[in-house]
């Protein structure tokens, strides 16, 4: 049984702690937050103590720590679990600063502790099994994907404010589908975008709604469209065209009744939003952590996978703030 630390209990540390608690080769022991009222309760749902981190950390009974407090604590928080000997899971991004996650990559490789970043969507159903096929040679030679994210409506613009914008917040998701399924970084990026759906974003200095194109050594493209307002709900879509055929994920429906009359067909909206589409995602994500802590194998997810995205977004922010081509260098945006 492995004991579990939980690092924030707000929104996303809500869905780990039930992750968490529905598998039965862990339990949750030990919840921390910065609001200790919401640690408290958390920690009383699951049968858990609140403690500080520094608590959590501090404890030789536990095992792993999952990581979902506010982004800029991440990388700190990553070498403090680190350096206490913990297996750690930690919510994407490693930080907003390439520089401090590339600094936080260092010490990790030092302490020599794997890390696992949180990018719950390689876990879907669906886009796994799309994976799978690829890998399997199903459509020969994959050369151009085809990634769609929209949410169903942009958040506050305060949180925009902190998100560290667009790229970083939201496409980040996608930059690392991209490298995932065509197993490389890309070469060079080109973004474009522009603030068409509250103008108050663009006024924060970020945008919500973009196409960004990414460019792979071999002359492979991966295009990733993102849009903060989807009226209809969370659209969520991959499609991978190969030398031997296309390999396409929908999206997940609030059900699969169609109903198809004389005044024609209508069919269920996608689900509404992350909580409602990725649930799945999550667990199965937590199931693969516990499955390598346990048997000591590599996590699906590294550290240098989220250090990667991390520098995508960086190119994508570049490019679109000087309307030109970036390359990535050794690992950072030229």
């Amino acid at each position: 049984m492995i004991k579990v630390g939980l690092l924030g209990a707000g929104r996303i540390g809500k869905v780990h702690a039930r992750s968490i608690a529905a598998d039965r080769r862990s339990q949750l022991v030990a919840v921390s937050d910065i609001d200790a009222q919401a640690a408290r309760e958390l920690a009383s749902t699951h049968g858990a103590r609140p403690l500080s981190s520094q608590e959590i950390m501090a404890d030789p009974g536990i095992d792993a720590v999952l990581i979902a407090t506010s982004t800029d604590t991440h990388a700190a928080l990553i070498e403090a679990a680190v350096h206490a000997g913990k297996a750690v899971l930690c919510e994407k991004p490693v930080d907003l600063n390439l520089e401090r996650a590339l600094a936080c990559q260092a010490v990790v490789a030092k302490a020599g502790r794997p890390v696992m970043i949180g990018f719950n969507r390689r876990f879907d159903p669906n886009f796994a099994a799309l994976k799978r096929a690829f890998d399997a040679g199903e459509i020969g030679k994959g050369e151009l994907l085809s990634i769609t994210s929209f949410d169903p409506a942009p958040p506050p613009v305060g949180y925009v404010k902190l998100s560290g914008g667009l790229f970083r917040d939201m496409a980040i998701h996608d930059f690392d589908m991209a490298c995932w399924i065509f197993g490389a970084a890309p070469a060079s990026v080109t973004a474009i975008g522009s603030s068409i759906v509250d103008p108050a974003i663009g006024a924060a200095g970020d945008l919500d709604t973009a196409v960004i194109t990414l460019h792979f050594a071999d002359g492979r493209m991966a295009v990733v469209k993102n849009s903060r307002r989807a009226v209809y709900g969370y659209d969520q879509r991959i499609e991978l065209l190969g030398s031997d055929g296309l390999l396409s994920a929908g999206n997940v429906l609030e059900h699969t009744v169609t109903r198809i009359t004389t005044a024609g067909a209508q069919a269920a909206k996608p689900e509404y939003f992350f909580l409602e589409r990725y649930m799945k995602a999550y667990a199965a994500e937590w199931s693969a952590f516990v499955d390598a802590v346990q048997s000591g194998s590599d996590y699906p997810v590294t550290l240098r996978d989220g250090v990667h995205a991390l520098a995508v977004a960086d190119a994508a922010t570049l490019s679109w703030q000087e309307g030109r081509t970036v390359k990535l260098i050794g690992g950072r945006p030229t």
